[in-house]
């Protein structure tokens, strides 16, 4: 029996974690994070995960269940979430999926096609090739054998650049010819909430969260990374914050350039996320800026829940 499931996306720095929060006070739920950078141990300040008090009081899943240097991707994403979904609903608790990893949630809801194709040899190649070429020529060369998935990812997106030119080069085909292939969708209803605001009131909220991840300990965090052994240009750091601090750190920026840059980089990501989302005709907008909207939407929510039986 199909059941309903409300996802909660928007770009960074919107609010997505306090509408969850406010769900979470009138219903037995359990989150599941989208978010394709709180999968990994050890990256919290500057993912901003949930402190660790509240995931006692409520539980969260698809956060720190992989090393830094482990491969994860969205096909992996879609078929653990699914089941932890299926397992939080059987368990009579409401999942509440809550992220800002448009291409996480599009697998999870539509489903993914992923080829078991691998080649060691190629691999190291495309990797020997990243660092004498860089990356935008990989990607220069991903849009002319699949323009249409390079069209999908970010030109700096390294592992999945390098993972449809794998595909490609032993397969023969694009990844996107693979991709056209059914793919099965979720079991279940979705009920997506998007999130937004006025863009400089959401720019003024995500400059102001930086500066509480480096208040926080940002760099100390960077530095236990290198000092466990992980480098920068795994993609797992090589995101937002953690990229430019290793830049810092390797004397490339100054630290008012570091910060400067991450602010920058940050608004970019939220414009990208936003770009996304917006193609989504399901998604119903919600504009955030004040917290009785968001009050508001979570009754909402749990009326709808109510509704369909899942109160």
């Amino acid at each position: 029996m199909s059941y309903t499931v409300p996802i909660i996306v928007g770009p960074t720095g919107v609010g997505k974690t306090d509408l969850s929060l406010m769900v979470a006070e009138k219903l037995p739920v359990e989150i599941v994070s989208a978010d394709s950078r709180q999968i990994y141990r050890h990256l919290s300040i500057g993912t901003d995960k949930i402190l660790d008090s509240i995931r006692k009081k409520i539980p969260h899943h698809m956060i720190d269940i992989c090393n830094p240097d482990e491969y994860f991707s969205a096909g992996m994403y879609s078929r653990i979430a699914r089941k932890v979904i299926g397992e939080i609903q059987q368990r009579g608790k409401v999942p509440l999926v809550v992220g800002g990893s448009g291409f996480y949630i599009s697998a999870l809801v539509d489903g993914i096609f992923e080829l078991d194709v691998h080649d060691n040899q190629v691999r190291a190649g495309l990797h020997e090739r990243l660092r004498r070429e860089g990356q935008e020529s990989l990607y220069a060369e991903l849009k002319k054998c699949d323009a249409e998935y390079a069209s999908k990812i970010s030109p700096a997106d390294k592992q999945r650049t390098m993972r449809a030119l794998e595909i490609y080069i032993v397969t023969g085909r694009s990844f996107s010819s693979w991709h056209e292939r059914d793919t099965e969708p979720a079991p279940f209803k979705p009920l997506m909430i998007g999130l937004t605001m006025e863009r400089q009131i959401l720019y003024e909220r995500i400059e102001k969260r930086v500066e509480k991840m480096l208040e926080a300990g940002l760099m100390n965090e960077v530095q236990k990374l290198i000092h466990m052994g992980y480098r920068p240009g795994m993609n797992a750091l090589n995101t937002v914050g953690y990229k430019e601090a290793f830049q810092y750190l390797q004397g490339e920026l100054t630290f008012d350039e570091m910060v400067d840059l991450i602010k920058r980089n940050s608004r970019r990501y939220a414009k990208r996320q936003l770009t996304w989302f917006r193609r989504d005709t399901r998604i119903r907008w919600i504009e955030a800026s004040r917290r009785t909207v968001l009050r508001r939407t979570a009754n909402e929510i749990i009326k709808e829940l109510s509704e369909a039986g899942q109160e």
